[in-house]
């Protein structure tokens, strides 16, 4: 199989998000998707520990969803190529605010949010062989006063489910974003410039 890294045409993607794999078809990186296996507990890597700030929380765990896609793609016989993890965290103040667990949770969060500036925190890491490299795009994001009827109204819909912080920039939601200060596409799940670097570093062309 040669070098990894070497003559890679294509990378393996351990992510579900689908607005992943859209930003990586954006910049033309062919990928395969390398998911977590049945017996694996991938939501137990996202769990939060006592006290831990929000940028070192979303390193940790991209770091902990490499290391764990390394071990699938070894254990699965495939060929070598790199892979590519990502985390996105968003926080208000020193406070985590992940997936809400339920529609109660999705309004509380998005309350909070409402009136506020927040920070979207992304991690990106390749694993590339036995080399490893991450990178973190930071951005405020301004929501002007948002009515508690369309909170919930957009909760209803279903949106908010498995997105941290409860909502997703490209949807219709994003009529109460008054400001953004970074990259838009690091909001969405993938910061195309951070990723965009680790990969040609990993051989990849984009």
């Amino acid at each position: 199989m040669g070098r990894p890294g070497a003559g890679q045409t294509f990378i393996y993607l351990a992510s579900q998000s689908p607005r992943r794999r859209q930003l990586l078809d954006q910049i033309g990186v062919r990928h395969e998707l390398l998911l977590p296996r049945a017996d694996e507990d991938a939501e137990a890597l996202e769990a939060e520990q006592h006290g831990e700030l929000p940028a070192d929380y979303v390193e940790r765990v991209t770091r902990a969803k490499l290391h764990a896609a390394r071990a699938r793609l070894k254990a699965s016989g495939l060929p070598a190529a790199p892979i590519l993890c990502a985390d996105t965290t968003v926080a208000l103040g020193r406070r985590i605010l992940g997936k809400p667990v339920d529609a109660a949770d999705a309004v509380a969060t998005l309350s909070l949010l409402s009136g506020q500036t927040h920070r979207v925190i992304t991690a990106v890491a390749v694993g590339n062989g036995r080399r490893e490299s991450l990178a973190v795009s930071s951005s405020h994001v301004t929501f002007a006063a948002i009515p508690r009827r369309e909170i919930e109204r957009y909760v209803a819909g279903g949106e908010p489910f498995g997105k941290a912080g409860a909502y997703a920039i490209q949807s219709a939601f994003a009529a109460w974003i008054a400001h953004i200060d970074g990259s838009h596409s690091g909001i969405m799940g993938l910061p195309l410039f951070e990723t965009a670097q680790l990969l040609r570093e990993a051989g990849i062309s984009v």
